[in-house]
């Protein structure tokens, strides 16, 4: 495993994909300037749309789709390995897809997740969401071994499950990934605490490229893309919702030496779980 260049592209997505795969081509030939071989777009890199009828009408199946199309396009014309965050794809059965899509320097596909978390949640500023509505979840969380690194995937949601990174950890994961559209609201609470907990807790990189502003469909995103070393320390962030490119050259040897330091991921071990009520204990499920 080796150095490499690191870049997180931070976008204001529209609701048209054409227009947001033009502003794709600027990014990755901009990050690919500055030295990166490894480029990662936030979640839904083709449309940020919240009306679902007009979301469906520019949808496409993977094979027809601009985002999936140009990113080849770009990962093979550069020699680089570019993350398309996510991006919404027209699946069987009417549904949707919340898809990362990961492509080598050929331009091939390596591998694809499917976000497993859904964001359904009422807030107290009145914002009210229910991706499970609109998107098909996700089974299976994805570790690709990589010449550089072992990367795990996931998106935006899902940082809020350690559970996942513990299991990507687990496999040998030194480089983990949640590349977002987060709210504003939660942005500014919570955004910043869980991207360097999860680094922290799992010694490894943590790179999340993020949407960031007002939105043509109205949503506000918190953008403030960042890349977290091993020991919890802030590589590069956006100071901002603007759109952006973030570098930092990562060492996946930092990830070996932290869980040297700190060896949590060894020191694990199964517990069981007793809940006592009025002298009588009951005992859950093992946990670990």
């Amino acid at each position: 495993m080796s150095v490499f260049r690191a870049a997180a592209i931070q976008m204001r997505s529209g609701v048209d994909p054409q227009r947001n795969a033009a502003d794709l081509v600027d990014y990755v030939d901009d990050a690919v300037g500055k030295g990166a071989v490894y480029v990662q777009t936030p979640e839904m890199t083709g449309a940020l749309q919240r009306d679902r009828k007009a979301l469906a009408s520019v949808l496409r199946g993977e094979s027809e789709d601009i985002i999936v199309r140009t990113a080849s396009e770009l990962a093979a014309r550069h020699k680089i390995h570019l993350h398309i965050g996510s991006t919404a794809i027209a699946v069987e059965d009417s549904k949707i897809a919340n898809r990362a899509f990961f492509f080598g320097p050929d331009g091939n596909i390596l591998t694809r997740y499917d976000k497993i978390h859904m964001f359904d949640v009422d807030l107290d500023n009145g914002e009210s969401w229910r991706e499970s509505a609109v998107y098909s979840p996700g089974n299976d969380t994805v570790v690709l071994d990589l010449p550089f690194a072992k990367l795990g995937l996931a998106i935006c949601y899902d940082v809020r499950f350690p559970q996942l990174f513990r299991a990507q950890a687990l496999a040998g994961a030194s480089v983990i990934t949640a590349p977002a559209a987060f709210t504003r609201q939660t942005g500014e609470a919570h955004w910043n605490v869980l991207q360097r907990a999860r680094a922290i807790e799992n010694g490894a990189f943590m790179i999340s490229a993020a949407q960031g502003g007002v939105h043509e469909d109205g949503r506000e995103t918190f953008g403030h893309s960042i890349i977290v070393a091993p020991w919890g320390e802030v590589l590069a962030e956006a100071a901002h919702a603007d759109p952006a490119i973030i570098i930092a050259d990562i060492d996946p040897a930092l990830s070996a030496a932290a869980r040297a330091k700190v060896p949590n991921l060894k020191n694990a071990r199964p517990f069981g779980v007793l809940v006592e009520n009025d002298g009588r204990s009951e005992r859950l499920a093992d946990a670990s």
